[in-house]
């Protein structure tokens, strides 16, 4: 018995011995694919197609909403884990899923959407983090609206592209600015009568929008007054280009470059030669840009940008009629103008700062008219709100604001007047 148990063992050994050999070399291919297997978080890098990093893409015009969109990716694991849709404004300022979450975009209130553009915005981008493939959308009109996501009313083609467009230009990283809004503007009005300013929207630690312009006296905004056919540099100075076409050439500039320091002047007045089709001195926007930036970011403010002007109807006893213009921008007062203006037609604060006007005889502060008149203004823009004021007597005199003595009630109750009236058209 045990030696027929002896011989069934070695039988059943010797088969087995001979199946093996017998595999083997039929198929050896397939015993050294076996022998040496790869790890699995290789294999999954490598059919993702994604190196890890943070994308980012733009788009190449402003809509005529006003907006341009943005796209950021960020690629972990060979895996898209992180999806950011935004949008930066031609006038700068605060960027659109914030000016969304602010209460100013209102696609709900006014346009009855299911959702406002920022809850929509972040659905979009929960799909493509599910597919992890841009082109797996479907559209059912040519405006690039889809029904492949719920709740999402909004066409979409423009994130799917531009985020197709990011990751076939490979990880950009993230830049060395902080994401927001940034404001700068001149401190005094030059003797074109323009004071200048710039606005940036920074998204992923980069430049994403510049609006450099100017406002004057009375509130206009500089880019606006020469597109409406006011300001004709091409006309009467027989520029190449008129200011605002120039002004934008100089903005792009800045963004593709990203760098303050990648500009060199051809003189002392801030002229280039490094921007095609820009004869006008930038070295007053590059400077502007670099105070914006070292400010820090900006809050959203509670006003509509634009620009408002309030003026009494009456010249007053004094032969004066007061007027103030503000200009707000990203929800915030960020300049205003305390002035009048008499019979023939002369500014109160250019009238006292040629000495014409004569307060500082009686002033008991020791300053003149137009002096006291823009420590007023910028008591404003401080506290951003006009019934911020504290009067003494009925008179308009207040002890809030050092410095001044004379009556500003007229400057606060037009500054009301403005604001109620909303912006100028």
């Amino acid at each position: 018995m045990k030696r027929t148990m002896k011989l069934a063992v070695l039988a059943t050994f010797l088969l087995v011995a001979l199946v093996v050999v017998g595999c083997a070399k039929e198929e050896p291919k397939a015993a050294a694919a076996v022998a040496t297997p790869q790890p699995m978080a290789t294999v999954e890098a490598s059919t993702s197609g994604f190196k890890d990093g943070i994308y980012f893409a733009m788009g190449d015009e402003f809509a005529s909403s006003g907006w341009k969109e943005t796209v950021t990716l960020t690629v972990s694991g060979g895996k898209i884990t992180k999806a950011d849709w935004n949008g930066v404004n031609i006038a700068g300022g605060a960027d659109k899923k914030a000016y969304d979450k602010a209460g100013k975009y209102n696609m709900v209130k006014f346009g009855k959407a299911q959702a406002d553009w920022a809850v929509q915005a972040e659905r979009a981008e929960k799909h493509l983090i599910a597919t992890q493939d841009p082109t797996a959308i479907t559209y059912k009109d040519a405006e690039g609206h889809t029904d492949d996501i719920a709740g999402v009313s909004v066409h979409v083609d423009s994130f799917f592209k531009l985020a197709e467009k990011a990751l076939a230009a490979g990880p950009v990283g993230r830049g060395s600015y902080a994401d927001g809004a940034y404001f700068a503007i001149d401190e005094q009005f030059a003797s074109s009568g323009w004071k200048e300013y710039v606005s940036l929207t920074v998204v992923n630690g980069r430049i994403a929008a510049i609006n450099w312009s100017g406002v004057n006296r009375t509130g206009d905004d500089k880019k606006a007054f020469d597109a409406a056919g006011n300001y004709n540099m091409v006309k009467f100075g027989k520029a190449q280009d008129e200011w605002s076409v120039q002004a934008t050439r100089t903005e792009n500039h800045l963004i593709e470059t990203q760098d303050l320091k990648a500009i060199t002047y051809s003189d002392n007045e801030g002229h280039t030669d490094d921007i095609a089709g820009v004869s006008i001195h930038v070295n007053g926007m590059y400077a502007l840009v670099e105070k914006a930036l070292a400010a820090g970011v900006r809050e959203l403010g509670p006003y509509a940008d634009g620009t408002y002007y309030a003026s009494q109807d009456d010249f007053a006893s004094n032969g004066w009629k007061s007027f103030v213009s503000l200009y707000v921008h990203n929800g915030n007062i960020v300049q205003a103008y305390y002035s009048g203006v008499n019979a023939a037609g002369e500014d109160k604060q250019v009238f006292a700062s040629e000495g014409k006007y004569g307060m500082i005889k009686a002033s008991k502060v020791g300053k003149e008219w137009h002096e006291q008149a823009q420590a007023t203004e910028a008591y404003l823009i401080e506290t951003q709100d006009p019934k911020k004021i504290r009067f003494t007597k009925t008179d308009g005199i207040t002890d809030d604001i050092a410095g001044v003595s004379m009556n500003v009630g007229d400057f606060f109750s037009l500054a009301t007047k403005a604001l109620a009236a909303g912006p100028k058209k």
